[in-house]
């Protein structure tokens, strides 16, 4: 829906009464709009006892560590069920917790709602095998309240276990569940599961894929629920130098970041009537805050007013706990922390636990050349010599393939692929080009026929000679390799046995890949 045009012609026709419905439309919208992505494999520690030893039994009263926003409702309590999920209905402390259900989520006869559903099936601790904990991890304002369930038993199966974790972010409202294992018991219940987050009446629900109410198994996965960044504030995050919570923020970074095109159009107001007026504004470029640690002020860029979340930090603290001082962060050195973003995914890097996005943790990749307890700390790891650093880099090996496409298992995981057995992980052994997702043709780069008998054809009518042609087999293992210095070329492949080939083209400023079949 054009949002824009609607709310410009509400305005013209004075249409005062519709335009705030529709903003309150919009913006619970955005408070039930969450996404669910696929996120690293991490594991938190948590030791404060939750009595978990009773069947079918939700706990007492826990009191979380800071306000989290749920479905657009804050909350600073919550219940846990010894069946699998954070309840936010508080009203249920000490009550007996559903096990029994038969539907899909979303559902408004969900026996649960208003819930985290970390693992949702009829568990049975009464043998007090398992621990069920919960912690905080982390600084603030960037703590992490942790929810753990460690080889609890199913019901009526006591060798089946499952053991997962909830994650609740501070000041992002990210909700993580790892879930370690979860086993099938299907003698009980038709051995029904689910896991996701639910809303208060069971209208809205989202779950990861194949992860809805019915039987199945799960290994090492971890998946993250988010809603969208909001479009209407900018965040101006600053070290604190001298642990006053005072810093002095150049505006000018937050006008280059506002408006690229035009940044003498922006201006800053310390008030939001201020800024729809366009009075009394902020003349200082280099602004220093006037209430402690966080402040708000506003943006207003040709009538567009955004909220300029002013907070300063101790970067002391490693608040994604990914072995990166927060300080080296700022990779555009702009001073300004909350810019700096590689993956794109909402998250700034100094509170990013995968920084680049490529399903490897930020502290796996964070290591130097020789170890990760190397104290030649000027050798970060780069596997491929691109200058990019591993725990920047999309691509680790330099093989064409994103890191994150050399999951060959499809389990989430990269750091678990060796396809070829060399002891090397795939995602850092440029020999090993198996993904198809960013295996693409380039316009002026062809190979013909595909599929081909003994006979193929390169055609090169670019700009930039090819360098190198390598072929390489479903394991991964460099079979064939070529060299072309002309626009059209013919090469035998009857060397080659039947089968699917990835096909590396090497030109002198990009590689190319694709795929061949030979008949």
């Amino acid at each position: 829906m054009k949002y824009n045009y609607i709310i410009k012609h509400l305005v013209l026709k004075g249409n005062i009464l519709t335009l705030l419905l529709l903003f309150i439309f919009i913006k619970s919208n955005a408070q039930n709009d969450y996404s669910v992505v696929p996120i690293p494999h991490q594991i938190y520690s948590a030791s404060v006892p939750i009595q978990g030893t009773a069947d079918d039994k939700y706990s007492a009263v826990i009191q979380l560590p800071f306000d989290f926003d749920f479905f657009g409702n804050l909350y600073n309590q919550a219940v846990v069920s010894t069946n699998g999920f954070i309840d936010f209905r508080t009203n249920l402390a000490a009550a007996n917790s559903p096990w029994s259900f038969n539907g899909s989520i979303p559902s408004t006869t969900f026996p649960v709602k208003n819930s985290i559903l970390g693992s949702f099936h009829d568990l049975d601790n009464s043998n007090a095998q398992g621990t069920l904990t919960y912690g905080v991890v982390g600084s603030a304002p960037y703590r992490k309240f942790v929810v753990i369930f460690n080889n609890h038993s199913h019901y009526s199966c006591t060798t089946p276990k499952s053991s997962f974790q909830m994650v609740l972010y501070e000041t992002f409202n990210l909700i993580d569940i790892q879930i370690i294992k979860k086993e099938l018991c299907p003698t009980w219940n038709a051995g029904k599961a689910v896991s996701g987050i639910i809303n208060s009446t069971g209208s809205i629900a989202f779950t990861p894929p194949n992860r809805n109410t019915g039987a199945w198994t799960a290994l090492q996965e971890g998946w993250r629920y988010k809603r969208p960044v909001d479009a209407n504030k900018y965040f101006y995050t600053k070290c604190d130098s001298n642990s006053d919570g005072f810093e002095s923020f150049n505006l000018q970074i937050a006008q280059n970041d506002l408006s690229v095109g035009n940044p003498a159009a922006v201006s800053f107001y310390a008030t939001l009537s201020d800024a729809q007026s366009q009075t009394n504004a902020i003349s200082a470029i280099n602004y220093t805050n006037s209430v402690t640690s966080l402040q708000t002020i506003y943006a207003n860029n040709s009538g567009q007013i955004k909220e300029v979340v002013l907070r300063v930090l101790n970067c002391n603290n490693d608040f994604d706990l990914d072995s990166v001082a927060t300080n080296a962060e700022d990779l555009n050195g702009d001073g300004n922390f909350a810019n700096d973003d590689t993956d794109n995914d909402g998250i700034p890097n100094f509170a990013d636990n995968d920084d680049d996005g490529d399903m490897v943790l930020t502290e796996v990749e964070y290591v130097f050349s020789s170890g990760k307890n190397s104290k030649n700390t000027s050798a970060y790891l780069d596997t491929d010599g691109d200058t990019i650093l591993n725990y920047l880099d999309k691509d680790d090996d330099g093989d064409g393939v994103l890191t994150i496409n050399e999951d060959y298992n499809g389990n989430n995981n990269p750091i678990d692929d060796d396809t070829n057995s060399n002891g090397i992980k795939d995602y850092l052994d440029a020999n090993v080009a198996l993904g198809t997702d960013n295996w693409e043709s380039e316009p002026g780069v062809s190979i013909y026929p595909n599929p081909a008998s003994d006979l193929i054809f390169i055609e090169n009518h670019t700009a930039k000679a090819i360098k190198k042609v390598s072929f390489y087999n479903v394991n991964g293992q460099l079979v064939k390799t070529l060299s072309s210095d002309k626009e059209v070329q013919n090469y035998s492949i009857s060397d080659l046995q039947s089968g699917i080939y990835f096909v590396k083209i090497q030109l002198e400023d990009k590689i190319i890949n694709t795929k061949l079949i030979k008949k």
